[in-house]
């Protein structure tokens, strides 16, 4: 394989395969892991973000070799693969047709444009995408400072409702848990639209991680999502605060 990889630690409690179609992001997260991972800094990393050189091409020839893996193909890690970019670039739009075309299960992992997302969305359905949203808070103020150039809670409730309304598998990343309050306000807000639920504690900001009692979160949360009958996965990171170790 050349540009679908498998990936290692953290990232593989989310999928077993994954491909990045850009080179950067412009979100701009505070919390984001991928500058250390490129070995940069967040300020090249957030100031633009382009394709990386033939992935289209690149990703035909891996999904070829893969034809009849039933492993998920993940779109993206490093990158967001609806950010704005994708409105001229529009690999995403392209990658998801190669997958249907080879029948390649897959996942989309966001927080980028609601409006590029919800005009892709009769391609997932074809394609069999299962549609992931990162939302850690219910505040949009929050979010903002945060995530600053990433889409509104608003609009990503909207995806997530229209998603769920046209049969697409609907999946939300609560990762990283910032304040324990707002995650629990995401998770009564967002549960009727969503499949599956995936929660994970914030890490390499140890200051900050450091004010939150973990334990305390893991025990509200799992005894929120079991009440509302919801489907989920707590990360290992997150898992290791559980009493009953």
């Amino acid at each position: 394989m050349n540009v679908v990889y498998e990936p290692r630690g953290r990232a593989r409690e989310y999928s077993e395969l994954a491909c990045n179609l850009y080179k950067g992001c412009t979100h701009g997260c505070r919390y984001c892991y991928a500058p250390a991972c490129m070995r940069t800094t967040g300020e090249k990393w957030h100031a633009k973000a382009e394709p990386r050189k033939d992935i289209l091409r690149l990703l035909e020839n891996d999904a070829r070799r893969l034809q009849g893996d039933s492993r998920s193909i993940l779109f993206c890690f490093l990158c967001d693969p609806y950010q704005e970019l994708e409105r001229t670039e529009r690999l995403t739009r392209h990658s998801l047709e190669i997958l249907a075309k080879y029948r390649l299960n897959n996942q989309v992992l966001t927080k980028g444009c609601a409006d590029l997302i919800l005009e892709d969305l009769e391609l997932m359905k074809t394609a069999r995408t299962q549609l992931g949203i990162t939302l850690c808070f219910a505040d949009d103020d929050l979010r903002r400072y945060w995530e600053p150039n990433a889409s509104t809670v608003e609009d990503r409730l909207k995806v997530l409702k229209t998603a769920n309304k046209e049969g697409i598998f609907t999946w939300v990343s609560l990762e990283p848990v910032i304040s324990p309050d707002q995650a629990l306000a995401v998770i009564r807000m967002a549960h009727p639209y969503v499949n599956f639920w995936k929660v994970g504690k914030l890490n390499h900001m140890k200051e900050y991680e450091q004010t939150v009692d973990w334990t305390r979160f893991l025990l509200n949360a799992e005894r929120l999502l079991t009440q509302l009958g919801a489907k989920y996965y707590i990360k290992n990171d997150l898992r290791s605060f559980s009493l009953e170790q």
